[in-house]
């Protein structure tokens, strides 16, 4: 018999530590059943998590718990980033010191402890989120499984020129010190000004408007449109650079707006993605400006050794001072900064490791088309993306805790020495070539730099397949059957994984993708860790108010769309969970005297709630088969709190407790669709709140079931099609009781106050159902007297 009161802190901890000891989730290696595969985001390992991280993930993991009901083997891994520059920055955060400023070998050790700790601390949390993980398959993205992996993958693409090495202009943050790929920048509107400046040519005038004045040293040439008239006349002319008084080229290039400034461009070694293409495409010279501290060079006359800012104002004011400042408009333009820490990134040059990903943008869309999205809108970031790709994928950098490139070079011939595949995993720094260079050398320099992080992650599928190891899974996981995460990583996660699967195994990573939405702390405003508008953490929720009132509230979103949390929000969840567990044990209360065996003979209202769980059931199916947990979830809580709490219920009440009236078989029907729709309620609401229907199951029927659990039991209500008379008929019966409560609320009568005649109007092919039903119809609405009327549809008469 359940409890009065459901006491969630002591169930939630009692069956998270019976699941575990029970393997329930665990995966069947042996199995002949159909594996279903997920592979889940690793949360990166950067700070605490917030309300975000629950609602994503716990929507994906409500998607393994049904794949499991429907008989599916599931393959539910959960891994852990704790590589690369968030850590970094986490680390230099808690310690209070700079990466740089102590020896690489101990700032690398301080990263292990931390993301030990963090690591533990995030798996304590989905353990209390109920998630039905398998925690054998668990994974670190800096573990030497990992990075064995990881290091294997990249040689098989160097060997064959798809990962290369080149000097050339490269995305790089001043602040974290490193290169950036293209997908890790985001836009950002800053204020600035427009500075009229005038270059000579054949002692003319010629006005050129720039943010960057600090880069005039850098000045290798200016463009002019060949479409406009007026300016054209200056092609191939040379001018003069103010300040500086070296002569450089004008050249024609059709990216230049003509409409824009002045309709010339200053391209400098490198103010902006467009002066590094043109540095490329016309072979421009490089005039090294700014350093990777974000210092201007020494050489660079006035402002050698400035941060770029100061530098700028310093060669305003020389500007004015030489009357060389025409004009200053304030503005406010988009500039690029770095997502990680927000700061305005620069191009330099700088020799860098890339993944060749340009050669093959139709390949990649094309693989978009092949992937079911869900919601399928999301596929259209994805190929906006790929088909605004500007730059191979840089995938080195110049940090401390990450991959080590598996790499030297030659200190006499410069070649790449490649490690050999026995010898991986392999840091540089501590072991050496075996063999000398071809060239005879036996001098090698290791290669400093990291993989990205993403370089890594992107190989998930991989790293839960355990591939090219001894135990190699690939031909049974891949592709696997879900890749789960947040929109804003499609360029990152979802790109690059598809590129290196498509590279290394030929075919595509997963066949269906499902995007989460965010939270938002206010309308426009993620919840993020960086920007600490979280609210409670998501421990304190959980003790505040259950993991389960937490699910609750993940699952009533749209698949894809964003959603504000509220801690208000979550009085919802208790809500029906208290509904749940009143409803339930009334339920019980009243079956405890039934053996679990159908009856001879089942009552019409009997048969419908029974019949009405099947169609909910397919309808739930359909819902979640396409990702739709949300829309699922309104399914079952339109059910549970309508027809089987409003209307069932208290239909059958009076017949469960007078068997004396209403006849002792009568009641055993109603006890067997109690037990038969109650036991499908908790199996469909098992998905999203585990817990207190793992309670419940337990409690009552584990004596009944086989299963040791209920979320291994499968979603398989038995019986025949749906019958549609029996459906219309219950229905009947539901406007009949429908329309006398609203009588009685419109009269301001009790709903229990006895009423001397309902005369109701039924199709005659439901008149049998309605004999057999006439007393719970009398108990229900109060009436001492039903006539019965024969027409096209029914409708009722209260007298």
């Amino acid at each position: 018999m359940l409890d009065k009161k459901y006491n969630a802190a002591e169930a939630e901890k009692r069956w998270r530590d019976y699941w575990q000891e029970a393997n329930i989730y665990k995966y069947d290696f042996e199995s002949e059943k159909e594996t279903f595969s997920i592979d889940t985001p690793p949360p990166t390992v950067s700070g605490k998590l917030h309300i975000g991280h629950i609602f994503s993930y716990t929507q994906a993991e409500i998607i393994a718990r049904f794949k499991r009901m429907q008989g599916k083997n599931v393959f539910y891994p959960f891994g852990f980033d704790d590589n690369g520059l968030p850590t970094e920055r986490l680390v230099e955060k808690e310690e209070g010191m700079r990466a740089g400023t102590m020896p690489r070998s101990e700032f690398i050790e301080k990263c292990l402890l931390t993301t030990e700790k963090y690591v533990e601390e995030f798996k304590n949390l989905w353990l209390s989120m109920g998630f039905s993980v398998d925690w054998n398959l668990q994974y670190e993205t800096i573990s030497k499984n990992t990075q064995k992996i990881s290091q294997k993958a990249f040689l098989d693409m160097a060997k064959v020129g798809k990962a290369y090495i080149k000097e050339s202009p490269v995305l790089w943050c001043t602040n974290c010190q490193t290169s950036i790929a293209q997908a890790e920048l985001e836009s950002k509107d800053i204020e600035s000004t427009f500075n009229y400046i005038p270059f000579i040519v054949d002692g003319e005038e010629l006005l050129v408007a720039t943010t960057r004045p600090e880069l005039l040293y850098g000045c290798v040439c200016l463009f002019i449109n060949p479409e406009d008239e007026k300016r054209s006349k200056y092609i191939g002319k040379k001018a003069i650079v103010p300040l500086y008084n070296f002569d450089i080229p004008i050249l024609s290039d059709e990216k230049v707006s003509i409409d824009k400034g002045t309709g010339i461009v200053m391209c400098a070694t490198f103010g902006d993605t467009t002066d590094a293409f043109w540095y490329e495409k016309y072979k421009l010279p490089y005039k090294r400006v700014i350093e990777s501290n974000g210092k201007i060079a020494d050489n660079v006359p006035f402002i050698g050794g400035n941060k770029v800012l100061k530098a700028r104002e310093i060669i305003i004011e020389l500007l004015k001072e030489n009357n060389l400042l025409i004009k200053s408009e304030t503005i406010t333009h988009a500039v690029s900064v770095h997502e990680r820490c927000g700061k305005p990134i620069e191009i330099i040059n700088s020799k860098q490791w890339y993944i060749d990903i340009l050669s093959e943008k139709e390949r990649y869309l094309k693989a978009a088309d092949e992937i079911n999205w869900y919601p399928s809108y999301m596929k259209n970031k994805y190929t906006t993306w790929v088909q605004n790709l500007k730059w191979d994928w840089c995938i080195s950098r110049q940090r401390y805790f990450g991959v080590p490139f598996p790499i030297w070079y030659c200190k006499k011939c410069g070649k790449v020495i490649f490690a050999k595949e026995n010898e991986l995993p392999i840091n540089p720094l501590e072991t050496m070539p075996q063999e000398q260079c071809s060239c005879g050398s036996t001098e090698f320099i290791p290669e400093t730099a990291v993989f990205d992080t993403w370089a890594t992650s992107s190989l998930t599928p991989f790293i839960n397949a355990k591939w090219n190891t001894e135990n190699d899974l690939t031909e049974k996981l891949i592709p696997m059957g879900m890749r789960t995460q947040a929109h804003e990583i499609i360029r990152t996660w979802a790109f690059y994984t598809i590129v290196r699967s498509l590279f290394h195994m030929g075919k595509l990573p997963w066949k269906d993708v499902m995007i989460s939405g965010f939270v938002l702390a206010k309308k426009g405003e993620k919840i993020s860790k960086s920007k600490n508008n979280s609210g409670a953490s998501p421990k304190e929720l959980i003790e505040r108010h259950s993991a389960d009132a937490l699910r609750y509230w993940a699952a009533n979103a749209k698949l894809g769309t964003d959603t504000m949390f509220s801690e208000d929000e979550l009085k919802i969840s208790k809500k029906f969970l208290n509904k749940l567990w009143n409803a339930s044990k009334f339920c019980i209360m009243h079956m405890e005297d039934f053996d679990g065996v159908k009856p001879n003979m089942l009552l019409p209202i009997d048969e419908w709630i029974i019949e009405k769980v099947k169609i909910l059931e397919s309808a739930m199916k359909v819902c979640l088969n396409q990702y739709e947990i949300g829309l699922a979830k309104h399914e079952i809580d339109e059910f549970f709190w309508s027809d089987f709490c409003d209307d069932y219920l208290e239909i059958v009440k009076d017949r469960l407790y007078k068997p004396e009236i209403h006849g002792i078989e009568e009641r055993k029907s109603g006890q067997y669709a109690l037990h038969t729709a109650l036991l499908e309620i908790l199996k469909l609401y098992a998905i999203y709140v585990p817990y207190i229907t793992e309670e419940i199951y337990q409690d009552f029927y584990r004596q009944f079931e086989k299963a040791a659990s209920i979320h291994i039991m499968q979603w398989d209500i038995k019986g025949d099609d749906v019958n549609k008379d029996i459906l219309n008929f219950g229905e009947s019966v539901k406007g009949i009781i429908g329309d006398v409560r609203k009588y009685k609320s419109e009269k301001s009568i009790s709903l229990k106050e006895k009423i001397n005649e309902l005369k109701i109007s039924i199709p005659e092919n439901q008149n049998e159902y309605l004999q057999k039903t006439l007393k719970d119809i009398k108990a229900c609405t109060a009436a001492e007297n039903i006539e019965i009327q024969f027409g096209k549809k029914f409708n009722i008469e209260i007298i």
